[in-house]
């Protein structure tokens, strides 16, 4: 099942703005270690599910995780050899909006070593460079 919103107000959103650093979020809140994100981009829900799944394979059940971002932003999407006009399309899936210095998980109760090894099967699956940080570091 994918992460989306169970219901919102507007379900046809602006493109908004993705210019800048993250103003939140961009410290280790939960966890003894986090994935930063290094770039900026549009996250789908299909992405964050297959980090979830290789994250959670690696520990082998044991600590914890959180997933720091949720896709709460709607993208839309015209029909392949569709003219101009006609108004604005359906609905295709759900995104979360990344910025450079965001965490995207977290993980505690393992070793240093079965995080990093965690984080960087999950970051294979992401489109974007990504790094790992513990509690004790300082933010981009």
């Amino acid at each position: 099942m994918a992460l989306q919103p169970e219901r919102v107000k507007f379900r046809k959103m602006h493109r908004g703005n993705r210019a800048g650093l993250a103003y939140s979020g961009q410290t280790v809140a939960f966890g003894e270690y986090g994935l930063m994100a290094l770039e900026r981009c549009w996250m789908d829900s299909k992405q964050l599910e297959a980090c979830r799944v290789a994250i959670t394979r690696n520990m082998k059940r044991h600590g914890k995780m959180w997933i720091r971002v949720f896709p709460q932003k709607s993208f839309t999407k015209k029909p392949l050899e569709t003219r101009m006009g006609k108004g604005k399309a359906p609905l295709e899936g759900w995104v979360a909006v990344i910025r450079p210095a965001n965490i995207l998980f977290e993980v505690d109760g393992v070793t240093e070593a079965i995080a990093r090894e965690s984080f960087r099967l999950a970051a294979t699956k992401l489109p974007i460079k990504t790094k790992f940080i513990s509690r004790h570091h300082r933010a981009v």
